[in-house]
């Protein structure tokens, strides 16, 4: 979902217009993921349906994550583009299949990630056990982990990029200002807030509320992708 400046604007001020561009459709998204959440903790029904998702998942293991955000983050999103809005779509099928791919790991690692949390941090509900795990969210696994390797992916299946052009890329100075500081700083408007929202339901359902955030903040980076 990371998009890359091709412009000459400084980095910080393509990320800050990022972040303005997602501003407003952030909070559409923001809202979704509150409603969930209240619905878990005061709707009995969706508390019941919660629940039996989260036995599923039990049951399922680490395949419910793979699978769930291959299809919310790759498949569904390169579905939409190619059929409903194919003018915007810049992908062939192969680059479909391999963002299905990838985004299939990055439900493994955030599965890890937020194993990981609740093993370090705990799987309170309270709001310095949410402060906490959304601080080491967006200021640790983000820059450090998800954003850079998510830009390189996406630059390696963009059509007709070459992976020397990649390397190239990589290693000129400054490739980290260039290519990831601008997605950081356009991703504030949508995760920052969403994390705190998603870190308060349990564990157990703390990814299936992310995928669901995810399939629409991929859809609105391509929209916003195909207007600049």
């Amino acid at each position: 979902m990371a998009a890359t400046t091709t412009s000459r604007e400084p980095p910080w001020k393509a990320g800050l217009r990022g972040a303005r561009a997602n501003l407003l459709p952030g909070l559409i998204l923001q809202l979704t993921a509150l409603i969930v959440v209240l619905a878990y903790y005061h709707h009995a029904p969706s508390r019941m349906a919660f629940e039996q998702l989260t036995a599923f998942r039990a049951h399922a293991g680490f395949s419910f994550g793979m699978v769930t955000t291959g299809i919310f983050g790759g498949l569904l999103p390169f579905l939409y583009l190619r059929f409903i809005a194919a003018g915007i779509c810049p992908y062939a099928w192969r680059q479909g299949l391999l963002l299905t791919a990838f985004w299939s790991y990055k439900g493994l690692e955030v599965e890890l990630w937020y194993r990981l949390l609740a093993h370090v941090v705990g799987t309170g509900h309270d709001a310095v056990t949410i402060v906490i795990k959304s601080l080491l969210d967006q200021a640790v696994y983000c820059p450090i982990l998800a954003i850079p390797l998510t830009v390189v992916v996406y630059q390696l299946i963009a059509p007709e990029i070459r992976l020397r052009a990649v390397v190239a890329d990589f290693r000129t100075p400054g490739w980290y200002v260039r290519r990831v500081l601008p997605t950081l700083l356009a991703n504030v408007g949508v995760w920052t807030t969403a994390v705190a929202i998603i870190y308060a339901l349990p564990t157990p359902l703390q990814l299936p509320l992310q995928n669901l955030v995810l399939v629409f903040f991929t859809l609105l980076l391509a929209h916003l992708n195909a207007r600049k």
